[in-house]
C-alpha cells in the first residue's frame, strides 16, 4: 500500500507519495505555489478556486507520472484558522481568510465569554479576531451577497472533490468553536459567531473514511478506490512528523509561520489538563491534544529580509551570519505580522532599534531571526510549567532546512536543552500520514531525527 499524504500550506500545495511505513517514495512530489494576498491594511487571504486547482494540478502530476496507481490511503495535512463565506450553490461569495489575517475585529459592545478562563479551558482559544467567533460576525458584516454557511478552506477543497467532507475534529478545534472534551460545537462559542451548532460543518466520526466524487474518479482512476482521512491540522501534524508525540519532547516548527508544541494523549471525554493563560490548545485527533503557542513571523520573515535586503544567498549568507552573531547589538521587534491569538498587535509592529551607519542587512536579518528565538524560548518554558518537566526540543520546517545558523540560534535561545533537528522537509504531511494509520505512538522513533545541535555562542 502506498499513501498519498497532501499539505495543504499557506505558501504552497505539496502532495507526495509515502509508502506504507509513511517513509517518502523517491521523486514522488508535486508542489505548486500559491499566492498569498497581503496588505497594509492586515489582509491576509488566498483564492479558495485558484487553491482548488493547484491541488488539482498536483494530483495531475503524479497521476501522470504512475505515481497514484498504488495508493490506498489520502492523508491530508490542512492550514488551520482559515475561513471563507460560501453561497447557496457552495461557491465562495469572497476569498479565503488565513491565519495571517488581522483586520476581523468583534463587533462594537460585544461582551465576550461570561468566564473568560473556563471558555479558555473548554475551547483551547479566546475571544479572537484568529477564530470564527470574531470572523463570522466579521465576514457576515461585510459580505455583500446573503452567506449560506461558512467553511475551512480544506472542507471547501475536499467538498468539491469527495462524496461527503464533514470537518475534522483537529480542523474543527482550530475554530475556536469546539469543546475539546465533548467533541461538539461549543454553545456559548455558537452564540458569540452569531451561528447555531446546525448551521457548522457535521463533525467527523473516529477513523472517518471518505471516497472521491464520480467525477473526480473519472479524472484520477488510479485514487478511485482509495480511502480519504480526516485532515489534521498543520501544527499536529508536524509534532507528529517531528516524533513530538509525548510531554517529553517539544516541535519547534519553522515554516512559513513559527511555533512550539507539545502532543500528549487525551481522549475524548476525559478530564482536560490544565491551561496556561498564554496558551492555546488543539486536537490532533480524538484521543490527543497539543498545547502551544504561534508566531505569525517565520519563514516569511526570513524570505521578506531575502528580498527587500538583498541579501547573498547559501553558504555565503551563512558565513555572513556567523560573523554577524558575534556582536549583535541592534534591539528588533520581528513580529512583522503581528500577534497570533492571545495577542491582539496588528500587522505593522516590527522594530529595529540601534541602528547605525556601519549596520548590514545580514545584521538586521539576524537580530530578527535572534529574537524569534527568544520568543519561542518563552513560551517553552511556560509549557514545561504545565507539564512539570524539562523537554528536549526537535527543530523543524523548511526554514529549518534552510538556516544552520539559524538552528544554531535556536540551540543557544533554548540552551540548556537538548536541541535535535529533523532533517525530514515534509514533517507535515508525513505527520498526517502517521495519524491516519493511527501511529502516533510509534513516531517517537520517526526516521530524520539527528544528533544534539550546536549552538553558536554568541553574544547578544
Amino acid at each position: 500500500m502506498d499513501i498519498l499524504a497532501l499539505d495543504l500550506g499557506t505558501s504552497s500545495v505539496r502532495g507526495l507519495v509515502l509508502d506504507a511505513d509513511a517513509v517518502p517514495r523517491p521523486g514522488a512530489l508535486a508542489r505548486r505555489k500559491v499566492h498569498l494576498v497581503t496588505g497594509d491594511d492586515g489582509s491576509g487571504v488566498l483564492d479558495g478556486p485558484r487553491y482548488l486547482a493547484c491541488l488539482a494540478e498536483c494530483l495531475d502530476e503524479l497521476a501522470a507520472g504512475g505515481r497514484l496507481r498504488d495508493v490506498e490511503l489520502v492523508a491530508i495535512s490542512a492550514q488551520w484558522h482559515s475561513v471563507l463565506p460560501l453561497g447557496a450553490d457552495g461557491a465562495p461569495l469572497g476569498p479565503v481568510l488565513t491565519w495571517m489575517d488581522t483586520r476581523p475585529e468583534a463587533p462594537a459592545g460585544g461582551a465576550g465569554p461570561v468566564d473568560p478562563d473556563a471558555f479558555h479551558h473548554r475551547t483551547g482559544a479566546w475571544w479572537h479576531r484568529c477564530y470564527w467567533t470574531v470572523r463570522l460576525p466579521w465576514l457576515r458584516e461585510r459580505c455583500g451577497s446573503p452567506i449560506a454557511r461558512f467553511s475551512g478552506l480544506v472542507e471547501y477543497a475536499l467538498g468539491e472533490l469527495l462524496d461527503e467532507a464533514p470537518m475534522s475534529v483537529s480542523m474543527a478545534s482550530g475554530t475556536g468553536l469546539l469543546d475539546l472534551r465533548r467533541l461538539e460545537w461549543d454553545a456559548e462559542a455558537c452564540d458569540l459567531a452569531g451561528v447555531r451548532p446546525e448551521d457548522l460543518p457535521a463533525l467527523a466520526p473516529q477513523r472517518w473514511r471518505g471516497r472521491l466524487r464520480t467525477e473526480h474518479a473519472q479524472r484520477w482512476p488510479q485514487l478511485a478506490d482509495a480511502r480519504w482521512a480526516a485532515p489534521v491540522g498543520d501544527g499536529a501534524a508536524s509534532n507528529v512528523g517531528s516524533g513530538c508525540v509525548d510531554t517529553s519532547r517539544a516541535a519547534v516548527t519553522v515554516g512559513t509561520s513559527a511555533a512550539v508544541r507539545l502532543l500528549e494523549a487525551v481522549p475524548a471525554g476525559t478530564e482536560l489538563p490544565p491551561l496556561p493563560e498564554q496558551l492555546w490548545r488543539y486536537r490532533v485527533d480524538h484521543e490527543h491534544v497539543v498545547t502551544g503557542a504561534a508566531y505569525s513571523s517565520g519563514g516569511n520573515l526570513f524570505a521578506w529580509a531575502a528580498r527587500e535586503l538583498r541579501l547573498p544567498q547559501g553558504a555565503e549568507l551563512e558565513a555572513a551570519l556567523d560573523r554577524a552573531g558575534a556582536n549583535l547589538t541592534l534591539l528588533a521587534n520581528p513580529r512583522l505580522g503581528g500577534d497570533r491569538p492571545p495577542g491582539v498587535t496588528p500587522a505593522g509592529a516590527g522594530e529595529l532599534r540601534g541602528l547605525s551607519f556601519g549596520t548590514t542587512a545580514v545584521d538586521i536579518v539576524a537580530v530578527l531571526m535572534t529574537e524569534l528565538c527568544r520568543l519561542v524560548a518563552a513560551d517553552l518554558a511556560l509549557l514545561e510549567d504545565g507539564v512539570g518537566n524539562p523537554t528536549e526540543v526537535v527543530l523543524g520546517g523548511g526554514a529549518m532546512a534552510a538556516s544552520a545558523w539559524w538552528r544554531g540560534a535556536f540551540a543557544d535561545a533554548l540552551a540548556p536543552r537538548t536541541v535535535r533537528y529533523q532533517s525530514n522537509p515534509e514533517i507535515g504531511a508525513t505527520g498526517a500520514a502517521l495519524v491516519a494509520l493511527d501511529r502516533i505512538a510509534q513516531a517517537a522513533h520517526v526516521g530524520g531525527i539527528g544528533g544534539r545541535t550546536s549552538g553558536m555562542r554568541r553574544t547578544p
